[in-house]
């Protein structure tokens, strides 16, 4: 196990190549054009909403490895995928992405101790260090996030916006020592390095398709993003001007955006050389919409090379996907909040109708034309499936073979 009290004597620093970082990220900065970046002393570069928008570009999920779980106990193998290797992350790379999400679970490696006080195992994160690692060394902006935790139907989860009032209160003192045990152990990490505080966190129940979320249970994963928020802001120098993401119920876009019970977290450690009015928050939000075509592959066509509307689905067109990021747009980035599709994907039913593979590759290239024309940066989901049975299977690369799909 690893205590805060631990991490601060085994943290590697970095500070003694600070000035030739700093110098190192000053010539990056005349070099890529964005000479008003701000760059600090440990080399910390300072991104503004359009840059880190820029520079994230198009990304991708390392989805089904460090979030699976067996009982209860993470295992990046536990889905049937392979170890995680530098050559797959160096392949991502190469493909042109760069940003890369790694999603985390904690579950029961997060131990209560006697004391009241809360540890994480050690060589858990030391193997998410170690995949961050990888990601870093290919200059990959990278994404953790605490995953699993919040799934009622995950053995271990315990981030339950549906718990009791008396459960709460014991759910988000753990919350806030995770967090401050992650941010700390991280903490020295550069610009590169992204938070983001939930999942798909919500009650578990889709009733709210038709009634809407439950509002005492919003108030909850509202009050997760703040505790995020603060924690994550306190413990370090860096951790105090990178930029955070958070979502809303469920990530789903029509209640986050413009809805009343999504509330962005007040800032309150911001960093005081960030600029006034600048915003170091970003909103997740997930796209498989229409779900019968990108998450079921029961309808196999969209788009322009759709000629079969008995394999279309009623909804969730074009049109649809481009007022969706233009409510996205206005309700956020407008207002300095970057917005990250952190998931988005359609699952391969190829197997079932020879134009599906046209399809999804209208798909893609649609969401990220959007995405870019309304300042969203897309992330697309793999998570190592590449059967072409439909259903579940979204994989851009063969993880064992380390080759494009």
């Amino acid at each position: 196990m690893i205590s805060i009290q631990t991490m601060e004597v085994k943290m590697k620093l970095k500070k003694l190549l600070a000035p030739i970082m700093a110098a190192v990220m000053v010539v990056t900065s005349l070099n890529t054009g964005f000479s008003n970046k701000e760059v600090y002393a440990d080399g910390f570069v300072d991104l503004s909403q359009n840059q880190i928008v820029s520079e994230m570009g198009a990304g991708w999920n390392l989805g089904n490895q460090l979030e699976a779980s067996n009982n209860g106990i993470p295992s990046e193998t536990a889905w049937n995928n392979p170890i995680i290797t530098s050559d797959l992350i160096k392949q991502v790379k190469d493909s042109g992405f760069s940003s890369i999400r790694v999603p985390v679970s904690y579950l029961n490696y997060i131990k209560k101790n006697t004391d009241g006080s809360y540890t994480i195992d050690e060589n858990w994160l030391n193997r998410i260090k170690e995949v961050v690692d990888m990601c870093m060394d290919n200059d990959l902006y990278t994404i953790i996030n605490m995953h699993g935790d919040g799934y009622n139907t995950v053995n271990g989860g315990w981030l339950l916006c549906n718990a009791s009032d008396e459960e709460q209160v014991e759910i988000k003192k753990k919350y806030e020592a995770a967090w401050k045990i992650i941010s700390t152990y991280f903490g020295d990490y550069d610009e590169h390095l992204i938070f983001e505080s939930m999942n798909e966190e919500f009650d578990g129940q889709y009733t709210y398709y038709s009634s809407g979320p439950n509002s005492k249970y919003y108030d909850n994963i509202n009050a997760y993003n703040q505790i995020f928020v603060d924690t994550v802001r306190k413990t370090s120098t860096n951790n105090s001007k990178r930029w955070l993401l958070i979502p809303g119920w469920n990530t789903e876009i029509d209640y986050t955006a413009g809805y009343s019970g999504f509330k962005i977290p007040t800032d309150n450690y911001l960093s005081s050389d960030i600029t006034s009015g600048q915003k170091r928050i970003m909103v997740s939000v997930h796209y498989y919409s229409p779900w019968e075509f990108a998450g079921e592959g029961t309808k196999t066509q969209w788009g322009d090379n759709a000629v079969d509307s008995s394999k279309t689905a009623s909804w969730g067109d074009k049109t649809y996907m481009k007022n969706q990021f233009k409510k996205l747009y206005d309700n956020f980035v407008a207002n300095g909040y970057p917005v990250v599709i952190g998931e988005y994907g359609a699952t391969n039913a190829n197997a079932n109708d020879e134009l599906n593979q046209a399809c999804r590759i209208d798909f893609y290239n649609t969401l990220c034309t959007y995405a870019k024309q309304y300042g969203l940066v897309p992330v697309t989901w793999d998570n190592g499936g590449y059967g072409t049975s439909g259903g579940d299977q979204f994989a851009l690369f063969n993880r064992n073979l380390k080759t494009v799909v």
